[in-house]
C-alpha cells in the first residue's frame, strides 16, 4: 500500500492528542510526590507499553532485537538517555525566561533540530528538500510551524502583562535573558535527540519488516530501544529524588510521613515534548494533596499506569504516521511537535487557562493555533507532492 500524508497527519494529530492530554490522569493522584507519581507512571511509558505493543503487533521482537547491529542499538538509547537530560534543563528555561518565552524558545529549538538535522547529517538536505518542489513545500510548512511556535509564546506573554505586578514577580522571580536563552538553547536540542534516536533505529525497521512485521508497525521496536534510554535518565533522576526528598516510602504506604511538598518545591524532569500536556493540566484545579495523609496506592498506580500508558501513545500514532510520510519522513517531527502545541492550548481553552485574558490576547491564542493547523496541512501537501515526483 502506498503510502498517505494526509492519513499520516491524521495519526500525528492522534499523537499530539495523548501527547496533550497524559497528564490529565496525574491530577486524580493524591498525596504522592513527582518524583514518585512521575516514575510510577513512567514504566508503562518507556517499558511496559512499548513492549505489550511491540509483542503484540510485530513479529519476533526479541529476534528482531537480537540480529540488529550492536551500533544500532547503542545510538538508539544513547539518543534516548540524551533526550532525557534535556528534562534537567527544561525547568531553568522557564525560571529564567518564563513559562510562555521558555516554551516558545524551547519548543522552537526543539522542532527545528528534530526535523532539519536528521537530512542534513545524512546529506540529503539539498536533494530532499532545496532541489524539489515538494521539499520546499515542506520547508515552508517547517517555517509555518516554527511562526505558530512563536504566537503561541507571543500570546503567552500577552497574557504574563495583564497580570498584576505580584503575579509577574511570582511568575518570572529570576528573569535572565542570556542565561535562559542558553538553557532552553540546551533543553531544546536535547529534547530534539528522540527524533535521531528514531533515525538511528532504521536498521531495526528493516529487520523486523524481513521478519514479517507490517509497515504501519515497522518502529515499534525502535520505540523499545529508545525509550529505555528515556527510562534511564528517568529512574536515575526521581531515585535521586526519592531519596532527597525521603519519599521512596510512598510506592508501598498508606500514609504519608510528612507534609505534602508544595509545587514550588517539586524539582521536575520534563522534556520540551512533556511539558505542554502538564501546563494544561494545571487548570483543572485537582490538588495532589488533599490534607487527609492517606495515601490510595491502588488508585494512585491505576491513575499513573493510565497517565504513562497515554503518554507512549503520542509516539505509537507517531511511527505510524511516520511509515505515511514517503520519503519525507523526518517531516514526522514537524508534524508532531504542531500537534502537541495545538492540543495543548485547545485543552488549555477547555480547561479556561484563558478564561478572562483581553481581545489581543485572544486573538493571538486563534491566530496560532490556525498557524500550527496550517502548518501540518503544508507538510502533508508537500509529502502529496513527493509522490508525484517519485513517479514521474
Amino acid at each position: 500500500m502506498a503510502p498517505n500524508p494526509f492519513t499520516g497527519v491524521v495519526f500525528h494529530w492522534l499523537g499530539g492528542l495523548a501527547s496533550g492530554s497524559f497528564y490529565v490522569p496525574y491530577r486524580a493522584v493524591r498525596n504522592w510526590a513527582w518524583e514518585t507519581y512521575w516514575l510510577a507512571g513512567g514504566f508503562f511509558s518507556w517499558i511496559i507499553a512499548p513492549w505489550v505493543l511491540a509483542l503484540a503487533m510485530t513479529n519476533d521482537l526479541v529476534s528482531v532485537l537480537r540480529e540488529a547491529p550492536a551500533s544500532t542499538l547503542f545510538w538508539s538509547y544513547f539518543f534516548g538517555v540524551l533526550w532525557g537530560t534535556g528534562g534537567l534543563t527544561f525547568g531553568l528555561t522557564m525560571r529564567y525566561l518564563g513559562m510562555s518565552l521558555g516554551m516558545a524558545v524551547a519548543l522552537g529549538y526543539c522542532a527545528a533540530f528534530g526535523t532539519l538535522m536528521p537530512p542534513i547529517v545524512a546529506g540529503q538536505f539539498v536533494d530532499k528538500l532545496l532541489a524539489t518542489t515538494s521539499g520546499q513545500t515542506i520547508l515552508a510548512g517547517v517555517v509555518l510551524c516554527l511562526a505558530g511556535i512563536g504566537v503561541a509564546g507571543l500570546a503567552g506573554m500577552s497574557k504574563e502583562r495583564e497580570l498584576s505586578d505580584e503575579q509577574k514577580s511570582a511568575s518570572i522571580r529570576e528573569f535572565n535573558f542570556k542565561k535562559g536563552i542558553l538553557v532552553a538553547t540546551f533543553s531544546g536540542v536535547m529534547s530534539a535527540c528522540f527524533a535521531y534516536g528514531l533515525e538511528a533505529g532504521n536498521p531495526i525497521k528493516r529487520i523486523t519488516l524481513e521478519h514479517g512485521t507490517t509497515t504501519l508497525w515497522q518502529g515499534l521496536p525502535v520505540l523499545t530501544v529508545v525509550l529505555l534510554g528515556g527510562f534511564t535518565t528517568n529512574f536515575i533522576w526521581c531515585a535521586l529524588l526519592n531519596v532527597r526528598n525521603k519519599t521512596g516510602y510512598q510506592y508501598v504506604s498508606t500514609r504519608l510521613r510528612s507534609a505534602y511538598p508544595s509545587r514550588s518545591s517539586e524539582t521536575i524532569l520534563e522534556t520540551a515534548i512533556d511539558a505542554p500536556g502538564e501546563e494544561m493540566a494545571e487548570g483543572a484545579a485537582i490538588g495532589r494533596g488533599d490534607g487527609s495523609g492517606r495515601i490510595p496506592l491502588l488508585a494512585n498506580y491505576a491513575f499513573s499506569a493510565l497517565a504513562g500508558t497515554i503518554w507512549y501513545f503520542q509516539f505509537f500514532f507517531y511511527s505510524m504516521g511516520e511509515t505515511q510520510m514517503g520519503k519525507y519522513q523526518f517531516s514526522s517531527w514537524t508534524l508532531h511537535m504542531a500537534s502537541i502545541i495545538i492540543f495543548s492550548t485547545l485543552w488549555g481553552i477547555a480547561l479556561k487557562e484563558w478564561r478572562g485574558v483581553g481581545l489581543r490576547t485572544r486573538m493571538l491564542v486563534v491566530l496560532g493555533l490556525a498557524v500550527l493547523i496550517g502548518s501540518t496541512v503544508v507538510v502533508g501537501y508537500g509529502n502529496y507532492l513527493a509522490g508525484f515526483e517519485t513517479h514521474a
